[in-house]
């Protein structure tokens, strides 16, 4: 039987897999003593917007499950945390809750993930400059271990079932500068490293309302991620796999 995330196609693991190429070290960042009564610099504006609410998942027109969310800050560490039920359709009960820590500039920190289908799986991954040092626990043994370098430190978190990533993504997504911008990611629950593109589509017309929307695309599936005024995801869709995610 196909997996929930294969059905709902919004992982992105079997089309990111391929073709990935690997950086082959880490930059290393340098941060100089500050001295005695120097100034503090001034943080950097966040990219983020406070958010919180309920996605309903839906597949064929069918309700399916449903995701709560909430992204806040404290200080300029933030957190975007997300809990999934969901039913496969002559299948069984799926439920995933990840916690991402993120600094101020969207760049990936710290993430923790459960999930749970016929059995449970947790995993944790700590960034470190554009590392991703990732642990997967099955309950069966020694946790599993890899390690991923990307070239940039600004991951995108897109796990399976998690739909509220792609939230944190349309808010680390560069408005201001538009066009098609690529992005390294990181499927935690598979250990499946990749890239995407991301590029504005301009105002849409969606039932009864109008968003700025964005294209999400990996090797071979298109996603469509809309957004209100401030970038807060209000509607996600999966056109190939008739998956809609709306805001309740």
């Amino acid at each position: 039987m196909r997996t929930f995330q294969k059905i709902f196609a919004v992982a992105f693991a079997s089309c990111l897999a391929a073709g990935v190429a690997k950086v082959s070290a880490a930059s290393v960042w340098l941060f100089p003593a500050q001295s005695a009564g120097a100034t503090k610099p001034a943080a950097a504006p966040s990219v983020f917007t406070p958010d919180k609410g309920k996605f309903r998942i839906v597949l064929d027109g069918n309700v399916v499950g449903n995701e709560d969310f909430e992204i806040s800050a404290s200080g300029q560490t933030w957190t975007a945390r997300g809990s999934t039920t969901a039913h496969v359709p002559g299948g069984t009960d799926i439920k995933a809750t990840a916690q991402l820590k993120l600094s101020a500039d969207g760049a990936p920190t710290h993430y923790d993930w459960s999930a749970q289908l016929q059995k449970k799986a947790t995993g944790a991954v700590e960034f470190v400059n554009g590392t991703a040092n990732c642990s997967i626990d099955l309950g069966t043994g020694s946790p599993i271990i890899k390690e991923f370098t990307f070239p940039s430190p600004r991951v995108a978190v897109l796990d399976n079932n998690l739909y509220y990533q792609y939230g944190v993504l349309a808010q680390i997504y560069d408005w201001k500068t538009g066009g098609k911008q690529t992005f390294p990611v990181l499927i935690p629950q598979d250990m499946v490293p990749g890239s995407i593109t991301v590029e504005s589509a301009g105002a849409q017309q969606v039932e009864n309302a109008t968003y700025e929307s964005l294209r999400v695309n990996s090797t071979d599936l298109e996603i469509l991620v809309y957004v209100d005024a401030n970038h807060r995801m209000m509607r996600l869709d999966v056109p190939s796999s008739k998956v809609t995610v709306k805001r309740e």
